[in-house]
């Protein structure tokens, strides 16, 4: 059954941008200048406007709305669906509506699920609707001179199509924490180890069974031979001593958007520069009997959302510990390597001869639809960058926020928390002569996490180092404390919390760091944001892990 699309003039629309574009203009003095159009970014803008702000959005993609546009489409769990307020719970009641559904926050059990296209139409007429918001598209910051500071307040951006912005107030609500980076604010970008913050979960983990291979998969060459080299997907180096530092972070993916339809599917062609050799490991492990993971059509209209699945997800573990870190070539060379093998990888599972029936069997059919992602050839756009820079500042989110067993401290929340510590693998390495995920963490089980309120304090960086920037993507956090943070609605609601304190900031002329907490919070409740959790949160989580 095919659902009810939404009006063609939205698509229109869509196809030529949202009206409040404003591409020929080269200079622009706004209040609020927010960089990146992610799930945080145009929750932040549409706040900002609705409180009287000038708002500039600056998306390099050119379509904003982060992951929820680019496949993403399951991120609540364990009730944490009750938190959502605000222009976050505006969205999913539009999209619910959509489908003819209602949204039902109160219900542990539900999660909206949707197609990229909609979400995107979605957002675009929430943007449209704001104008008091220009949208610059297709664009980054420029890697050298990008930013005109002066002392501890940032004055301007200039952007790689040339455009100067000036602004009163900044907002990264990028994940990789560009505007950051140049502004000259700290940073971190690996594991910190435990050590640093008092930490249990962070740096090497010397045991892992979660995801890990279900059949031993031997890792050499020449299988038996230590002296012959590693087959792809496997790294160099050993495990290293629990709870290290490591420059190691989780994997990235793309979120295959598939589908059977076939009035709506494009074939999956064999990429120009594949390479059969670079999925050896899979070969073997089919071989010893191991079972990959089988497609199902888990969105509307017969679409998947696949994104890290099985041990030998499209996680490519140790292939992109660079990307945080990484200027502009790096990162687009690593975006580019996980498109190219994931599509060879489907390829492969669809085509090559070692791949028993059955599995072929389980992916063959499976192809692109037609009606998504049509200006990147039906592909999602953006790589799902699970952990890009983090802000260290005067307050850090750490395992201890986490924590059942810790008081809850926090007096100035912008958000609710309800996801347990989850850092994906981070490299696939030889451990006993066989290949062995390392650096997962993931409790949702072991009842050891709590949600926790988000403090304002870790949206602002040292006063020394800026006063009119805030973010709320890139928070000041430990690896482990970021995986609290990093889903999808969090990353909504931060926003609309950053977007209203970037307002206040705008126009009381204050440091970010000096924003009232009394003012913010009450903007944010007759904005019908949630800042407390429910009396019973502890039976729903465990009534729900």
């Amino acid at each position: 059954m095919k659902f009810i699309r939404l009006p063609f003039l939205l698509f229109v629309c869509l196809s030529f941008y949202a009206c409040n574009d404003k591409v020929q203009q080269s200079n622009f003095t706004t209040d609020v200048c927010i960089l990146g159009g992610s799930e945080a970014g145009f929750t932040a803008a549409i706040q900002a406007a609705r409180l009287g702000k000038k708002v500039v959005l600056i998306e390099p993609t050119g379509h904003p709305g982060g992951m929820v546009v680019e496949g993403l489409g399951k991120d609540m769990r364990f009730g944490n669906a009750r938190v959502i307020g605000g222009i976050a719970r505006e969205f999913y009641e539009k999209v619910e509506a959509h489908y003819g559904l209602k949204a039902q926050f109160e219900n542990p059990k539900w999660y909206s699920k949707y197609e990229p296209s909609v979400a995107e139409a979605v957002i675009e007429l929430m943007l449209e609707e704001e104008k008091n918001i220009t949208i610059i598209r297709n664009t980054r910051i420029k890697e050298q001179n990008g930013v005109g500071k002066k002392g501890n307040r940032i004055e301007k951006v200039m952007l790689e199509n040339g455009t100067e912005i000036k602004a009163k107030v900044f907002v990264d609500a990028s994940i990789e924490g560009h505007l950051l980076h140049f502004a000259g604010i700290t940073t971190e970008t690996i594991r910190e180890g435990n050590e640093k913050y008092g930490e249990n979960l962070n740096g090497i983990q010397e045991v892992n069974t979660f995801k890990q291979f279900q059949v031993g998969v031997d890792p050499y060459v020449i299988e038996g031979n230590p002296t012959s080299g590693l087959i792809p997907t496997i790294q160099s180096g050993e495990l290293g001593n629990h709870g290290d530092p490591s420059p190691y972070i989780q994997g990235f993916c793309f979120r295959m958007c598939l589908t059977k339809e076939e009035d709506n599917s494009i074939p999956i062609d064999k990429p120009e520069d594949y390479d059969p050799g670079r999925y050896e490991i899979y070969r073997r492990y089919l071989k010893e009997g191991g079972r990959l993971f089988k497609p199902v059509a888990n969105r509307h209209n017969g679409k998947t959302d696949i994104g890290s699945w099985h041990d030998l997800s499209a996680n490519l573990y140790g292939e992109n510990w660079e990307y945080p870190a990484g200027n502009y070539e790096k990162q687009d060379s690593i975006i580019n390597y996980h498109r190219s093998f994931t599509l060879g990888l489907l390829w492969f599972l669809q085509h090559d001869e070692s791949v028993d029936s059955l599995t072929r069997a389980d992916w063959e059919g499976w192809g692109l639809p037609k009606d998504e992602f049509t200006d990147n050839g039906n592909w999602p756009r953006r790589l799902y960058i699970r952990s890009g820079r983090r802000m260290v500042s005067d307050y850090v989110i750490t395992e201890y926020n986490t924590d059942i067993n810790k008081e809850d401290t926090i007096s100035d929340p912008v958000a609710l928390a309800w996801w347990p510590p989850d850092m994906h693998h981070a490299r696939r390495i030889v451990k006993d002569g066989k290949a062995y995920n390392e650096g997962f963490t993931h409790v949702e089980n072991d009842r050891t996490w709590k949600p926790f309120k988000i403090s304002f304090q870790a949206s602002v960086p040292k006063k020394a180092e800026a006063i009119n920037l805030l973010t709320p993507t890139c928070l000041s956090s430990s690896y482990v404390g970021y995986g609290s943070i990093r889903i999808v609605p969090t990353f909504m609601v931060l926003g609309q919390s950053i977007g209203a304190a970037a307002a206040i900031a705008a126009s009381e002329r204050v440091d970010v760091q000096d924003i009232p907490y009394s003012e913010l919070e009450k903007i944010l409740l007759n904005q019908d944001q949630i800042l407390a959790l429910p009396d019973n949160w502890l039976q729903i989580i465990t009534t729900n892990n």
